[in-house]
């Protein structure tokens, strides 16, 4: 794992937003850009559908790119073995279509790495199936999938606002 440079140092405390082989790198900047604005920590599992010199990727993550706390992880084994050794070990809960719990009924902690999967094609069985919770966010009927980066939002949203009302912060 390479851990770049952040101006805010991570702690086990904080929420991870998880980004699977991420292949549209505009989305991946703006989730990254999401994450430094709401002090959560970020990881790639790689590989990556793009090189993060990316022009895309640097413009939509702009200079807010900095500012994040990023962890870069060759493959998803070597994520797994850095969340096994965290003390205590991270809560995995997957974003996706497949689940049949809505992302406001989970029961969001500090210290959870909410992953997301890859724009065309999501996660694969053996990445869900390590993943202690599996959560959708409910759509109407014929709708396939939002954007990964609006999901990956609004999840976030609820995880912090859960988080921040146990804390007395909301």
């Amino acid at each position: 794992m390479d851990r770049e440079t952040a101006s805010v140092p991570p702690t086990p405390a904080r929420l991870t937003l998880a980004l699977y082989q991420p292949d549209i790198p505009q989305n991946a900047g703006t989730m990254l850009r999401m994450c430094a604005c709401l002090g959560v920590d970020a990881a790639i599992i790689g590989p990556a559908g793009f090189p993060t010199g990316d022009r895309h990727f640097r413009r939509s993550g702009m200079d807010y790119l900095d500012h994040v706390s990023l962890a870069r992880h060759a493959c998803f084994s070597d994520f797994e073995n850095w969340r096994a050794a965290q003390i205590p070990p991270r809560r995995l809960v997957l974003l996706t279509t497949k689940a049949s719990a809505a992302y406001w009924d989970c029961d969001f902690r500090i210290g959870d790495v909410l992953i997301v999967g890859r724009e065309s094609a999501g996660v694969p069985d053996e990445v869900a199936d390590r993943a202690d919770r599996a959560v959708a966010i409910p759509m109407q009927p014929g709708m396939r999938s939002l954007n990964v980066a609006a999901a990956a939002a609004m999840a976030l949203g609820e995880a912090l606002r859960q988080i921040g009302k146990r804390r007395g912060v909301a």
